[in-house]
């Protein structure tokens, strides 16, 4: 919900949704909650609820006055495929994103299914990237949806990681982002797993971000694996075709 963001994968964020639910181990100490009281507490009105499901339709139409274009998070303070945010909302914040065809967008999910099974109802613009959240193996079944949509752009964030993947197949992904968990209760992320993974994005010739190595303070652990800064990012569409609105 900000011209600007400290996410370092990111450049903006619109929350058209705020609000969510826990479904699996990776929501355990989830920031957005702790932002969404806080936010609450503060007296700021998309906030009233705290962190229970909204429809934020005031803001649906945000990056139409945002001209300056830019990479922008959608839902960093929610989840758009949530069970309670209704198909024809979702639609309709896939139009924003195809009628600003100047940015390009980025969403995240844990509700892989649920992406998969509304897949056949969504028109995918070449601008938006369209993401899954992985933190253990017995989550990787989120990929296998993931790379059955028709997304143009899929990645996969990592973040955070709380055991070592191993060895799974990265066929039809644009990107993987990787990131320790940060903030109160932390859980640490072992350097293996971190190095593991960026080998298998390199055999695999996927491009892959290193966010964060997090902690309680995670500015001081910093985001330097084995000595190196990994800000690699998928591939592009034609800019000129996107600008133009020429792809959609």
């Amino acid at each position: 919900m900000a011209n600007g963001s400290s996410i370092e994968w990111t450049e903006s964020t619109w929350n058209p949704v705020t609000g969510c639910t826990k479904i699996s181990p990776g929501c355990k100490h989830c920031y957005a909650e702790r932002m969404a009281k806080r936010l609450q507490a503060m007296g700021q009105r998309n906030y009233a609820n705290g962190f229970e499901l909204t429809l934020q339709e005031q803001m649906l139409e945000l990056p139409l006055r945002w001209k300056k274009p830019q990479r922008i998070f959608v839902n960093s303070m929610s989840d758009l495929f949530h069970d309670e945010v209704p198909l024809d909302y979702i639609q309709r914040v896939f139009d924003v994103m195809r009628r600003a065809h100047w940015h390009q967008f980025q969403i995240l999910t844990k509700r892989a299914e649920r992406l998969l099974t509304l897949d056949q109802y969504i028109e995918w613009p070449v601008n938006v990237w369209m993401g899954v959240s992985v933190e253990s193996k017995a989550y990787l079944s989120r990929v296998d949806s993931l790379r059955a949509t028709n997304a143009a752009i899929k990645f996969l964030s990592v973040e955070p990681l709380l055991e070592d993947l191993g060895t799974f197949n990265l066929t039809g992904l644009d990107w993987v982002i990787l990131g320790g968990e940060s903030g109160p209760g932390a859980r640490p992320m072992d350097e293996s797993w971190a190095t593991n993974l960026r080998e298998l994005c390199l055999r695999s010739h996927v491009p892959f971000f290193f966010k964060q190595w997090g902690g309680v303070r995670k500015k001081k652990a910093g985001r330097t694996l084995e000595g190196q800064i990994w800000n690699e990012m998928p591939e592009q569409k034609d800019r000129r075709l996107i600008e133009t609105g020429a792809v959609a």
